[in-house]
């Protein structure tokens, strides 16, 4: 796998100074929890759904969830599991070098080993599970499941818990959640490849739900707990997990995306700030400016819904030329001792010790995104994919 990967040779060389790089689902866990990108989620009962997981891999996806959780009714539990086991038998029979990383969401710790043991040795194909709703009560009996899973099938199996539970989102509750989840986290490091927000059951607790033009940082009482979870979770020292961004819950298309004209849109220019009031009237361009912010606040990747999502969430996710020169220089060895410098774009500076860290983060999303040249930008890379689609 790689992002990007479906543009021919030329057009990548074209659009990046430093091409995304090819990872597999055996790949260091770092590599892959950076590299999730735009995760989308896929109803478990789909009838085709090997089909779907081939022509999205082809499109550009590289993780998937497919759901037997909240995206299907509860009586299609058991007909969504038996189909989940049919469609693995049948992307086990077609060439697998290009499948994204398969990921199952699931509602009991139970399932977890049943289905291991009914995917049989079809479960080579899955990366692990997601864990919704998870709380320290909740999370250590799933985890426990899936190391048990593990053992039994002999295959790495990871975990992405969702943070979803009201627990975290009311103030009375929220630090000891917290601190519970992060000790459970803690303790089955080797097996949480990344921590995923539930904002639609955030809004729910408190009969919301976020308008096409606004973002989960518009909605102040989400946006605290986007804060406080990255806060806790997703600190630079070491002790910190990947946290991916919200899902979008709208997937009207707008072709306004790629004129021209956006070329010299505040929005391009500034990427999470400045952003043209014109550009709120479209689903899509409130997508924009989320993922934007959500790079903002330290999170990478997110939850999609809709395939019209992927490209933008990539396309936002390379790294630009200027990006990438300023955390070279300041990761310099020369540059061990510290010190200020001006970045070699001659418009900020370059602290070298408090931006280390932001610096060697970027190089881990510049290692699987790539890097732009010089003078590509975001519409440069969607327009590109578009026209591969």
């Amino acid at each position: 796998m790689r992002h990007f990967g479906y543009l021919p040779p030329e057009e990548r060389q074209r659009l990046f100074h430093q091409e995304p790089a090819v990872f597999t689902a055996d790949s260091p866990s770092r590599v892959l929890a950076a590299a999730l990108g735009a995760t989308l989620y896929s109803p478990a009962t789909r009838p085709r759904l090997a089909d779907d997981v081939i022509k999205q891999a082809g499109r550009g996806v590289v993780s998937m969830v497919l759901c037997l959780e909240d995206s299907i009714d509860d009586a299609e539990v058991p007909g969504a599991e038996e189909n989940l086991v049919r469609q693995f038998a049948d992307l086990a029979t077609r060439p697998t070098a290009d499948l994204p990383l398969l990921f199952v969401r699931v509602r009991a710790p139970e399932q977890i080993p049943d289905l291991v043991r009914r995917l049989g040795t079809d479960v080579r194909l899955l990366s692990g599970f997601v864990l919704p709703k998870f709380t320290e009560e909740r999370g250590v009996p799933f985890l426990e499941a899936l190391t048990a899973a593990e053992a039994a099938c002999g295959r790495r199996l990871f975990a992405m818990p969702v943070l979803e539970s009201p627990d975290l989102l009311y103030l009375e509750t929220r630090v000891a959640a917290l601190q519970g989840i992060a000790r459970t986290v803690d303790k089955y490091r080797d097996r949480v490849l990344a921590l995923r927000l539930g904002v639609t059951d955030f809004c729910s607790s408190y009969a919301l739900r976020r308008a096409p033009d606004m973002t989960a940082y518009d909605v102040r009482i989400v946006a605290s707990v986007i804060a406080d979870v990255v806060n806790v979770l997703g600190r630079a020292d070491g002790t910190g997990f990947t946290v991916t961004g919200p899902v979008w819950e709208y997937f009207r298309v707008s072709e306004r995306v790629f004129k021209p004209q956006l070329r010299h849109s505040p929005f391009l220019e500034q990427q999470a700030v400045g952003l043209r009031q014109a550009l709120l009237e479209h689903a899509m361009d409130g997508l924009l400016r989320e993922i934007a912010l959500d790079q903002a606040n330290g999170l990478l990747g997110k939850t999609c819904i809709h395939p019209s999502h992927v490209l933008p969430v990539h396309a936002l996710s390379v790294v630009s030329h200027e990006e990438f020169s300023d955390a070279q220089d300041i990761l310099r060895p020369e540059r061990g001792g510290g010190g200020v410098l001006r970045s070699a774009y001659t418009n900020k500076m370059n602290e070298v010790k408090p931006h280390r860290a932001w610096a060697e983060r970027l190089l881990q999303r510049a290692e699987v995104f790539g890097v732009a040249n010089e003078d590509i930008g975001f519409v440069d890379l969607l327009a590109a994919g578009q026209r591969a689609a």
